[in-house]
């Protein structure tokens, strides 16, 4: 169960819930109003009220905005990364896994809670805390893509960063246009299509060892 799932499951007020499942149902609630409105734009009483708790049970458990954001950002940076280290142990067929990391990207952003939009289009990337995670994340995806570039080629790491930044950068940025501009191509056919570019470049670096 989601953490919005949580929070619809959870919301009329005088639940009382164990700490842990309440904490996910504030980060549901949190989650719901960051992305519909922004973290500039969202109130904690939005998020109470969101959540059906008062405001001071809101503040039981994060102690102010930033630090519920934060939180919520943490969740679901490490949600990417373990889709993208999953695809990428899904097959040993290198093309099959090109075409796993470019879905988990584009699953990840089509989730309907939207929660892409915390970590690639956050409105608060001025905060250094906020932009060292979305920071860490992308070069925590690129360094799992690298590991199987440079072991699979014999690229030396700066090499296969280079390859791997780049395979993570195009999958992103084509997944949230394919999702913004509501295109009429199927998910499954956008994938396709993309790991057919993407793989046209990387296959031309030949085997470790072959």
């Amino acid at each position: 169960m989601t953490a919005i799932e949580q929070t619809e499951a959870a919301r009329p007020k005088g639940t009382r819930l164990p700490r842990r499942a309440r904490r996910n149902q504030l980060l549901g609630a949190a989650q719901e109003v960051f992305v519909a409105q922004g973290y500039h734009a969202a109130a904690m009483d939005d998020i109470a009220e969101r959540a059906g708790v008062s405001k001071p049970v809101l503040y039981q458990h994060f102690p102010g905005k930033l630090e519920l954001y934060l939180a919520l950002l943490d969740q679901h940076c490490e949600a990417l990364l373990q889709s993208v280290r999953t695809a990428l142990a899904s097959t040993t067929d290198n093309k099959q896994r090109v075409a796993a990391t470019m879905d988990a990207y584009f699953a990840y952003v089509e989730d309907e809670g939207g929660a892409f939009r915390l970590v690639f289009e956050s409105d608060l990337t001025n905060e250094p805390a906020v932009r060292e995670r979305v920071d860490r994340v992308s070069l925590q995806c690129a360094e799992a893509i690298s590991d199987v570039i440079a072991e699979d080629t014999g690229l030396s790491k700066d090499e296969s960063m280079l390859l791997a930044t780049g395979l993570g950068g195009v999958s992103q940025v084509v997944a949230r246009y394919w999702l913004s501009s509501e295109s009429p191509v199927p998910r499954d056919k956008a994938v396709q299509l993309l790991t057919s570019l993407a793989w046209r470049g990387i296959a031309g670096f030949p085997l470790h060892g072959a």
